[in-house]
């Protein structure tokens, strides 16, 4: 296959900017620290262990993805982001409990440099949290081109040569869309007069794209899911992606789901209750934000399962979600569910799954992946809405005449087939023909 997408050499430092320096942002940040140390491995992260195989079966050519492509490497990446508490880096992450005391020690120096700008903050849309660190203005217009100045200035004080913004903060109040999302004309009118349906995530990601910074959402949040920051973003040549991240109980329904649609297993129900006490859990307290993130957990099982193809096994499964905030649990929180299948001849099964995972432990490398990928796509040129890096959400974004791909499996080859195309390299379709395999 010719080669014909030109892609940038990942020249100088690329920046990451992160709204929200909570649990996620720095065990993110004290993770890659450490890494580059020495003292751990990037478990979990695609772009730094994950391979990546090339040609037939029998060429055995499975190098690294980050030795098939160039992609910005952990020492040129600059961290930084806005917060609504004046915690540096170390602070935070002491609070946020989920990084041990000598690890974070071990990496003290450099973390503790890290401290977050001004956040643009409105209580009304995060109703749990209250913080005094944070911006103020007459007009969401005018928090937007402060934001921007904040992107230029990190930017030249770093002396970085490109930059990505990753949305580490927390679920905002269920919002959804208003006709003043539809254009660029109406959303900066709507930022002009106050609109309530601009929250602050979406002024975020507007001065990300006016800025030149691609954008990708890890929280449920509408933001960069309207009409306006669409086109803002194909006008301007900038990468968008969200939303969501894909990490607990999400993460085992998009490895689960396909298993049972391809054995052709019927599905009566599957209820789903979570206990989390970290600060996503206290935020998801609130019923607001909470019908956020049940409406990105829902749309899952869906999607996957297709019961409008499949109506003799799916078409009327009963799928509940319940988050539960348990504050002793803090960052470690426990998904269970109770999975009610059926087999031959209609005879019923289960499945329980208790996941005590470490929520921030599994978002941390997503938060990684994300910003080598969304550069990547940047130096690339692939603007608008990056479909291609659904593996990452539980929401994935999608050209608005389609429907998102749930299926972890499909979304990983979708992944790869794109880096193997940017390449010039044969597409991956498992035929199983010796002379096409």
């Amino acid at each position: 296959m010719e080669q014909n997408i030109s892609i940038e050499k990942p020249k100088g430092k690329l920046g990451v900017l992160m709204p929200g320096l909570g649990a996620v942002a720095t065990t993110f940040i004290a993770g890659v620290s450490a890494i580059k140390k020495g003292f751990s491995k990037p478990i979990g992260s695609l772009t730094q262990m994950g391979t990546i195989r090339l040609g037939k079966r029998a060429d055995k050519r499975v190098p690294k993805i980050k030795d098939f492509i160039e992609l910005a490497k952990l020492d040129d990446l600059v961290f930084g982001g806005w917060d609504i508490f004046s915690d540096n880096v170390y602070e935070a992450a002491l609070n946020a409990g989920v990084l041990n005391k000598d690890l974070l020690d071990s990496v003290r120096e450099e973390i503790e440099e890290i401290k977050p700008m001004k956040a643009v903050f409105d209580k009304n849309y995060v109703k749990k949290l209250d913080g005094d660190h944070v911006k103020k203005a007459d007009t969401k217009y005018d928090y937007a081109q402060m934001l921007i100045e904040d992107i230029h200035n990190f930017k030249a004080d770093n002396n970085l040569d490109r930059l990505v913004m990753v949305w580490c903060a927390s679920t905002e109040v269920f919002i959804t869309t208003d006709p003043v999302h539809d254009t660029v004309e109406s959303l900066e009118k709507a930022m002009k007069e106050n609109h309530p349906a601009i929250a602050p995530s979406m002024i975020y990601a507007y001065a990300s794209i006016m800025a030149g910074v691609p954008f990708a959402n890890g929280a449920p949040n509408l933001t960069v899911d309207i009409p306006a920051i669409s086109e803002l973003a194909g006008k301007k040549g900038i990468p968008i992606a969200g939303k969501d991240f894909k990490t607990g109980q999400t993460l085992i329904k998009t490895i689960l789901a396909p298993g049972f649609k391809a054995r052709l297993l019927g599905l009566n129900g599957w209820f789903s209750t979570n206990i989390l006490g970290n600060r996503d859990g206290e935020v998801l307290d609130d019923p607001d934000a909470f019908k956020t993130k049940e409406e990105s957990k829902l749309s899952v099982l869906e999607h996957i399962l297709q019961p409008e193809i499949y109506p003799d096994l799916y078409e009327k499964f009963y799928h509940k979600v319940r988050i539960n905030y348990y504050p002793p649990r803090r960052d470690n929180k426990e998904g269970w569910d109770n999975i009610d299948i059926f087999g031959w001849l209609g005879y019923p099964m289960q499945i329980k799954v208790d996941f005590l995972c470490r929520d921030s432990i599994l978002a941390a490398p997503l938060v990684l992946d994300l910003a080598i990928f969304m550069d990547l796509a940047q130096r690339s040129n692939m603007k608008g809405i990056q479909e291609w890096l659904s593996f990452y959400f539980k929401s994935p974004m999608c050209a608005p005449e389609l429907y998102p791909e749930h299926d972890l499996f499909i979304q990983l080859m979708k992944l790869k087939n794109t880096l193997r195309n940017l390449k010039g390299e044969d597409l991956i379709t498992h035929l199983g023909l010796e002379y096409y395999d």
